[in-house]
């Protein structure tokens, strides 16, 4: 169990701990782990390098793509960006789950961004080109659908396809005493230190401490599932350094077991709460449109916009003098697996996984800004095909010049040297 020493935490000592990095020798190892997770597949390549897609926004021409109305978006909806999520009440669907980039934008870079990630799934899959196109094809159909008030409702009627079975069954039926690895809950209420969870510095936990100490409850409460009185206490269990995600690795990240109103001395579960710092988005914005000064705020007024089952479980915060983001984790969110596609369900996704993309969208339209933007789109398609040009040749350009930077950060990363 963890104990409190002059107002600090001491985390439970597990097999190893000592030898677990301090804070002040994170960041090379942080960034061997990066440069290993990306080099794993092209796949993963372009998930963890969003800044290259962005880049290639920037070189491209007015016109080259659609400009849409100015909404909030995404911005960096990759197929691991997508995935169940719960709202307070353990209601579950489908939603965009990660809002580190969003901003006022186009629309159209989060088409974009899910074609060429599914693309980039569909070759570490081994799917043939033809496949790749058909995804495309269906890609454009299911976003579309969502502008189209004759069938934007069919979402609920739409049979899933496996790999989101998969993850909404596995999402609907856990326990916090079911959770895998990718969460912390144990039958002792510590979070165990070792390859995930990292000891914290001393300034660490001072900054985690007063944060939950002098914020008030009703701030907080935003991110939780059970309602917390206004005059309640709050009270840190425990807190570690979190080795979580891809992109966001190097970044501050934290795991917190917190209890409120000394709930688990009635055999409350402890809440366990992600911090995640907010730094300025590389996502483009559309020139000037108004958004929240700081990141935080930003990220929270995203989700709040994009995914409201997620948004209303966060709030946003300064840790240290950092923006950060809270939202309490809970069993049902999970990230959809999709490192290997079936041919049978590949179209099945992408179609599904656009339409909620176009829902997200089409909830901050009026139905005129519905109708025109639909029109739009539909103009940009050639009559001859179900997939507009610019959205093909958009992909395979990426395609080409992401497989050149794959290549190169795999030799980099072979001969230990920094990957830019």
């Amino acid at each position: 169990m963890p104990r409190m020493e002059g107002g600090r935490i001491v985390a439970k000592k597990t097999a190893g701990s000592a030898k677990l990095p301090a804070c002040d020798q994170r960041a090379p190892i942080l960034a061997s782990l990066r440069s290993r997770k990306m080099a794993r597949s092209i796949h993963t390549y372009t998930r963890g390098s969003a800044e290259h897609f962005y880049a290639w926004l920037a070189d491209h021409r007015s016109g080259t793509v659609p400009d849409g109305p100015a909404i909030w978006i995404g911005g960096d909806c990759h197929l691991g960006n997508l995935g169940p999520v719960a709202s307070k009440t353990g209601e579950v669907a489908v939603q965009i789950r990660d809002l580190d980039q969003s901003v006022i934008g186009n629309p159209v870079h989060d088409v974009l961004r899910l074609g060429f990630s599914l693309a980039t799934a569909a070759r570490s899959s081994d799917l043939p080109g033809i496949i790749t196109w058909r995804m495309i094809e269906a890609l454009v159909d299911g976003y579309e659908q969502a502008f189209d008030s004759r069938r934007r409702d069919e979402l609920s009627h739409m049979q899933r396809p496996h790999e989101v079975q998969i993850a909404m069954k596995a999402a609907l039926h856990r326990s916090w005493r079911k959770l895998d690895r990718q969460t912390i809950m144990n039958t002792a209420p510590h979070i165990p230190l070792g390859k995930r969870f990292w000891p914290l510095s001393e300034r660490e936990r001072s900054a985690i401490l007063t944060l939950f100490e002098t914020a008030p409850v009703s701030t907080i409460g935003a991110a939780l599932s059970r309602t917390a009185h206004c005059d309640a206490g709050m009270k840190v269990l425990d807190a570690a350094f979190w080795v979580k995600g891809c992109s966001s690795l190097g970044r501050r990240r934290y795991a917190v077991m917190l209890d409120i109103d000394d709930a688990c001395s009635d055999g409350h579960p402890p809440y366990l709460i992600d911090i995640k710092e907010a730094t300025a988005a590389k996502a483009p914005k559309y020139p000037g449109v108004r958004m929240p000064g700081d990141a935080a705020q930003r990220v929270l007024e995203g989700a709040r916009h994009v995914s409201p089952m997620l948004g209303s479980r966060m709030c946003a915060a300064r840790l240290d003098g950092r923006a950060v983001v809270m939202r309490e984790l809970m069993p049902q969110d999970l990230k959809l697996e999709a490192e290997r596609l079936s041919e049978a369900d590949a179209v099945k996704v992408a179609r599904y996984l656009a339409l909620v993309i176009g829902r997200a969208h089409a909830a901050q339209m009026d139905d005129a800004t519905q109708r025109a933007w639909r029109a739009e789109l539909r103009r940009q398609r050639p009559k001859t095909l179900d997939a507009p040009s610019w959205l093909w040749k958009s992909i395979i350009e990426l395609m080409a010049a992401h497989e050149q930077a794959y290549l190169e950060h795999c030799r980099r990363h072979v001969l230990g040297k920094a990957v830019r």
